[in-house]
């Protein structure tokens, strides 16, 4: 049987290429920008696989130059312009390579699209958003769904929930599930108990034992702030309730006369938050990968923190591999209508002005002036939306989209030439 290749872009330090690895595909070409990320996906995938550098750079990697050799399209584009943290700026931030990835889609033609990001991409300030990446897949000629899908599912100790979008042609589609989730009994204690009682801790049974839930959401942190923690003060206090110092990460587990959990809490370290990302110690690969982790502590942090679960990176390869090979045809159910925007539609599908009250009756909506306003608002963030006074009211009108998609002349090029060192 034939092997199945992916091209992988924003490729981190991994985690979706060891899970897709894993699953079964090889990768034809994995792009990335940082440098240490870029240095450990070498070291595990191979030199001449691998290039460092601003994926949207043609110098770097130009989809042309290979039409029809790959069956998947992947990544984990930028996550700030979807997270609250990143001021959900979407389409207008700078950093946005969501739109750039789909268009490439169109360029590059795989068979299969897949593409992950933060939960916030999932909340209706980007309906519009979601609808327009929706309708240019149905315009390349792919079927396309989003689904939320967390890690704690697929038997990762944390709980990280992924907004996910899968795309592929029309006659795989029928192939293609959703991955079953599994039943998971692993817990932060029970997963790191061994590392903790690496140094032969007294307490290390006594902090299992304090340490029996599922992890708050890793945060792997950027390079504009200080060393690595485990994430904001919310996801500290989730932590301690684990029986886990959140304010920074340990060189090593406690050594054996460490105090008791209750007099001191341990901290984190790198290896131990790779387990709770879903490297996990039963597999060889995943403990090879880890060795081949580039960069001192921090760095390290960082590439994990920010790697997408390679389970969960598993779990969606296995679902892919067996929708291009055909394997078991499913009930066609319609694509999920919760993304799909009224509103938006209506007005990307006119060229002219149009009134609130021609909009809703067009879209089928019935909605309040003030929800009706703050739709537009939500659509302006990402869309050039126009107004025009008329007899009936403002008049609105979509004559573009904010977001970077390869053109020359974006805000985009500057940002990079200016804070390309800062951008993680």
């Amino acid at each position: 049987m034939s092997e199945l290749t992916v091209i992988e872009v924003c490729a981190g330090a991994g985690g979706q290429a060891l899970g897709l690895e894993q699953a079964g595909f090889a990768h034809r070409l994995a792009i990335e920008l940082d440098s240490w990320a870029a240095k450990t996906l070498r070291s595990n995938l191979g030199a001449d696989v691998v290039k460092e550098g601003d994926v949207a750079d043609r110098t770097v990697f130009n989809p042309l130059d290979h039409v029809g050799q790959v069956d998947l399209l992947a990544g984990g584009v930028p996550c700030p312009p979807f997270s609250v943290a990143g001021r959900q700026l979407g389409a207008s931030d700078e950093r946005d390579l969501f739109a750039w990835a789909v268009e490439t889609a169109s360029q590059l033609e795989p068979r299969a699209l897949l593409l992950e990001n933060v939960r916030g991409l999932s909340a209706p300030r980007f309906r519009g958003y979601r609808q327009h990446v929706l309708d240019r897949l149905k315009k390349f000629g792919y079927v396309a769904e989003w689904r939320l899908l967390h890690a704690a599912d697929y038997g990762v100790p944390q709980l990280r929930p992924r907004f996910v979008l899968v795309a592929l042609r029309p006659e795989d589609w029928p192939f293609f599930s959703w991955p079953t989730r599994i039943e998971n009994t692993t817990t932060v204690g029970t997963s790191l108990r061994d590392l903790m009682a690496a140094n032969s801790w007294e307490h290390a049974d006594e902090w299992m034992e304090m340490a029996r839930g599922i992890a708050p959401t890793i945060v792997g942190g950027s390079k504009k702030h200080g060393g690595a923690d485990l994430g904001p003060t919310r996801a500290k206090a989730a932590w301690r309730l684990l029986g886990v110092d959140a304010l920074g990460v340990a060189d090593d587990a406690p050594q054996q006369s460490a105090p008791h959990p209750s007099v001191r809490l341990p901290r984190l370290t790198v290896g131990m938050v790779a387990r709770i990302q879903g490297w996990v110690r039963e597999d060889q690969r995943h403990q090879v990968w880890l060795e081949n982790l580039a960069g001192r502590k921090t760095a390290q942090y960082r590439q994990i923190g920010n790697a997408f679960p390679p389970p969960v990176a598993r779990a969606l390869g296995d679902s892919l591999i067996s929708a291009l090979r055909h394997e078991k045809e499913h009930e066609v159910l319609p694509t999920s209508s919760e993304t799909q925007d009224g509103i938006y539609r209506v007005l990307s599908a006119s060229r002219s002005f149009l009134t609130s009250e021609l909009i809703m009756e067009q879209a089928s909506e019935q909605l309040t002036l003030r929800q009706f306003e703050r739709r537009i608002a939500h659509l302006s963030e990402d869309f050039h939306v126009e107004t025009r006074e008329t007899p009936g009211g403002p008049a609105y009108r979509i004559s573009g989209f904010k977001a970077f998609v390869g053109q020359d002349g974006h805000g985009r090029h500057e940002y990079m030439r200016t804070h390309r060192s800062r951008v993680s």
